[in-house]
């Protein structure tokens, strides 16, 4: 998680070096960067610009400028991960995320299916937004998603009450959309619920260390504003293991594949009902984030109770669950109170 008071502590899934002071020197490109080197040429074709360090014929702006390798931007690596990273589109100056996948994979047919021009004027659809799909030149297996740019759900972290009455407003109402149009996501977990941050940031941030600010002159933290005054919205991403049944029609599924190893009836050879997986994966969710941790969110006890029902029969839909938190949001007294840590997250 992102410390947006000390620009020492890297975001989780960014830059492994340290920050303002103490950075490494990274003039050398990373093994897991180099692949989109060779892929700049053509995403800039289509109206997307990779960071500096990852352009052809790149040297580390610090040795013709002087400065500190640690207030040049082009000194923080690309977070880890080989399939995916942030750019720049062109046209606007948005900042976004590419993702490399296999060209018309499950994940990219559910997300397109799921912002189609009907869908995706739905105020209650929290699918992520897709804005481009692209094929490679050189192969036609490989393709390029395009979304926003987006923050994890809990970062910067939850401060008050309101802010997680909101999350769970929203979150619960994109999963009872999602499910209305057949569509089980199957792995409703921390890391694939996203949120929409742009509005916390007005100077903006840096791709890699959230902290910064886009040029790496200095922290985030003077110019961030709370969640609760910015406003954000949260959205799921990642369909690789989804399902797809006819609204009303669910069909049973078999495997175990998702982050959340609790879910009680999750077999390979014995089916069940995907829909159900993601009620119960939810209430999880919320009991891990925000119950366990928070001693000023037991309003939320009655809902995971019922969302994480050992026997799928009995546990609620998602439209259930949502219909069951807005009765249960009604009564929620002072909404603006600061989070209390509960002693297990405070470690007494």
């Amino acid at each position: 998680m992102t410390n947006y008071e000390n620009t020492k502590s890297p975001h989780a899934h960014a830059s492994p070096t340290e920050g303002p002071e103490g950075t490494a020197d990274n003039s050398t490109l990373l093994l897991h960067e180099f692949p989109w080197l060779g892929r700049q040429p053509f995403l800039e074709s289509k109206g997307y610009m990779l960071r500096p360090r990852l352009r052809p014929g790149w040297t580390p702006s610090w040795i013709s400028n002087g400065k500190d390798p640690a207030l040049c931007e082009d000194n923080y690596p690309s977070p880890m991960r080989i399939l995916v990273t942030d750019a720049t589109r062109i046209a606007d100056g948005k900042l976004v995320c590419i993702k490399k996948i296999s060209t018309g994979n499950k994940e990219s047919n559910t997300a397109l299916l799921l912002r189609s021009k009907q869908r995706r004027e739905d105020p209650r659809n929290h699918s992520v937004p897709i804005l481009d799909v692209l094929e490679d030149p050189d192969d036609s297996a490989v393709s390029y998603m395009v979304m926003p740019f987006f923050h994890p759900m809990d970062d910067p972290p939850f401060e008050s009450v309101d802010e997680i009455v909101d999350f769970v407003d929203q979150v619960l109402e994109g999963l009872a959309f999602m499910h209305e149009q057949g569509v089980a996501h199957r792995d409703c977990s921390p890391s694939n619920i996203m949120m929409d941050a742009a509005a916390m940031f007005p100077c903006g941030f840096h791709p890699a260390l959230n902290g910064l600010l886009p040029d790496a002159s200095g922290p985030v933290a003077p110019t961030m504003i709370s969640r609760s005054k910015a406003g954000v919205r949260y959205y799921f991403v990642d369909y690789d293991i989804s399902s797809r049944n006819a609204p009303g029609h669910p069909e049973e599924v078999t495997g175990t594949e998702g982050r959340d190893e609790e879910v009680p009836e999750l077999a390979e050879d014995v089916a069940y009902n995907p829909f159900k997986v993601d009620v119960f994966s939810m209430g999880n969710l919320l009991k891990h984030e925000f119950h366990e941790r928070f001693s000023n969110v037991d309003f939320l006890a009655p809902l995971l109770n019922e969302m994480m029902i050992e026997d799928p029969m009995h546990r609620p839909t998602a439209e259930e669950a949502l219909r069951q938190w807005r009765s249960i949001r009604a009564d929620v007294a002072d909404t603006n109170a600061p989070l209390t840590r509960g002693q297990e997250a405070s470690g007494e």
